[in-house]
């Protein structure tokens, strides 16, 4: 059966659609990616910002969410000074400063 005629089963009403639901099959649902409970906030952003934030997702290969919350716990540290960075970030930030070559 598809979408279509379970729609229109489910308008007609009457104990035919129960009987769909019964014989159908459970669906999957999301692996949590951490064991601490979780708060749902919704954050209005502009298309553009979102667009940049989600390309930015995609290439570290990570969803929307996710990056945003080390994005978040990473400005906090800050404000604690107890930052924490990645291996990469740090060898990129290293690999910007001038080299003395004095021996």
């Amino acid at each position: 059966m598809d979408r279509d005629q379970a729609i229109k089963r489910f308008h007609e009403g009457g104990d035919d659609f129960a009987d769909l639901i019964s014989d159908g099959s459970p669906g999957e649902l999301p692996v949590p990616d951490t064991e601490q409970p979780m708060v749902s906030r919704s954050v209005r952003l502009p298309l553009h910002t979102y667009e940049r934030v989600r390309a930015a997702a995609d290439a570290r290969g990570i969803g929307v969410t996710t990056l945003m919350r080390q994005w978040i716990e990473a400005g906090l540290a800050d404000l604690d000074d107890s930052a924490t960075v990645s291996l990469a970030d740090l060898r990129r930030a290293l690999a910007t400063l001038p080299r003395n070559n004095a021996a």
